[in-house]
């Protein structure tokens, strides 16, 4: 059986995160991620599941394993996944989150300025389909909804 993919949440209308999501798509070559827009209904309807604050879903939230992360811990948990010498990142991690998640958050708080804002969600290309979260991609979660 297949081990269960991760999913990336992302902000959907945020330059920054959509290159970010670019480049996670291209390393991913073990397909260990799935990736949705926070703005997106079925994202909304996977989060609601667990406890997350509603101040983190302006930017990048990952499930892996049933556990949400977020901010600097997501990021280097999904760099532990990547090809080529990202992985080697995940040493950070040893590095206390409120060392970590400074230069995250002002990276964060800064992004729109710095990188710009769509007026819409980003859509997938028909290449980029499989990797992007929807009702077809779902079961690869191994998460259930209800309907």
């Amino acid at each position: 059986m297949t081990q269960p993919k991760s999913i990336i949440f992302f902000d959907g209308v945020c330059n920054l995160c959509n290159t970010s999501i670019d480049f996670v798509i291209q390393r991913d070559k073990n397909d260990h991620f799935l990736v949705g827009a926070l703005q997106e209904d079925l994202s909304r309807e996977i989060l609601s599941r667990f406890e997350v604050r509603e101040d983190y879903l302006d930017s990048l939230v990952l499930l892996e394993k049933g556990k949400i992360y977020y901010k600097s811990t997501a990021a280097l948990k999904i760099a532990r996944n990547l090809t080529g010498l990202w992985p080697a990142l995940y040493i950070l991690i040893l590095l206390p989150k409120f060392l970590r998640d400074p230069i995250y958050n002002w990276i964060g708080s800064n992004r729109y300025r710095w990188f710009g804002k769509k007026s819409t969600c980003r859509l997938p290309t028909p290449a980029e389909k499989a990797k992007f979260l929807s009702a077809d991609t779902l079961f690869q979660t191994g998460l259930k909804l209800a309907h």
